[in-house]
């Protein structure tokens, strides 16, 4: 750990980590937080969180900005304390809704990870600033598996649960398509968590999507798990149900982000704007897109 007092100038340093939408998974808890995750399946997003840190005499103590507010930012705040005693003013910067499944709080805490890292020159790889996201998130019970995800990019199989040392991911080659999101609210992804019999219809339902899915590894058919999964697991909102349904009218494949109350679709190239109109009914359509983006330092 860095305990030097960083003298003189400030430093200055940013990174960016792209969102994630889970489509289903499966609850693997450990007492050991390098062990404990989830495995399952999601698709890694072109937007996400960029995030700058500053170290130096003009910060006297650790606070967490996103999006311009002060926020507790615990998982961040872990981070950052995992990884010194110095200091830090982080300020994160989302492209993607926070608390509603797309994995911004996993997005910012790989970035704080890599910039400081860069900040206070660690040295660190990218799978040890990988290893202090995922248990910073698995303590704080704001994530189980985005991380092991969003340092891999693409449409992600999360095989074994863990952070680098004892998780497996494997990738599903898909296009990049387009992933249109309406985000109808948001869901606590700890008290979801932490309550006994949704873990269970979550184990069962996300152990049946897995089997499935490794039959046949493809785009669509992960759509389809997720969305037997959705419905399986109770998670599914009514408002989602309606949303869902008229994307598949349209000719879409769509399911609920998890843990969220976002539906997200996707469409072959000629009936996307179809997609697009159905889902527009219902609220601001996001567009994204699968993404291989992986974390990285930003300049200036």
């Amino acid at each position: 750990m860095h305990t030097n007092e960083s003298e003189g100038a400030d430093i200055l340093a940013k990174a960016y980590a792209p969102g994630h939408i889970t489509g289903f998974f499966q609850i693997h808890n450990h007492e050991n937080p390098h062990r404990k995750g989830s495995t399952g399946c999601g698709i890694v997003l072109n937007g996400g969180v960029a995030t700058e840190v500053m170290v130096g005499k003009s910060v006297e103590k650790t606070e967490v900005f996103l999006n311009g507010k002060k926020v507790e930012g615990r998982t961040t705040r872990t981070v950052a304390e995992m990884m010194t005693d110095v200091p830090v003013r982080i300020r994160g910067s989302a492209e993607i809704p926070t608390g509603c499944g797309f994995g911004a709080s996993g997005a910012g805490a790989l970035g704080t990870a890599y910039a400081l890292n860069s900040a206070l020159s660690l040295n660190q790889t990218a799978k040890s600033l990988t290893e202090y996201a995922h248990v910073a998130e698995v303590v704080n019970c704001s994530g189980l598996g985005d991380i092991a995800a969003q340092s891999s990019g693409g449409l992600v199989i999360r095989l074994q649960p863990g952070g680098p040392e004892f998780g497996l991911v494997d990738r599903i080659p898909a296009p990049e398509a387009r992933v249109f999101c309406i985000v109808l609210g948001e869901i606590s992804t700890g008290s979801v968590l932490e309550d006994e019999a949704a873990a269970a219809r979550i184990n069962s339902a996300g152990k049946t999507a897995m089997s499935e899915l490794l039959k046949k590894p493809t785009l669509e058919n992960f759509m389809q798990q997720a969305k037997a999964f959705a419905s399986k697991t109770g998670l599914m909102s009514s408002r989602a149900k309606d949303v869902i349904e008229a994307a598949s009218a349209s000719g879409g494949l769509a399911s609920q982000a998890m843990l969220g109350d976002t539906v997200f679709a996707i469409a072959p190239y000629s009936q996307e704007f179809l997609l697009y109109e159905a889902l527009q009914e219902f609220g601001q359509v996001l567009e994204y897109s699968i993404s291989t983006c992986v974390p990285k330092l930003m300049n200036g």
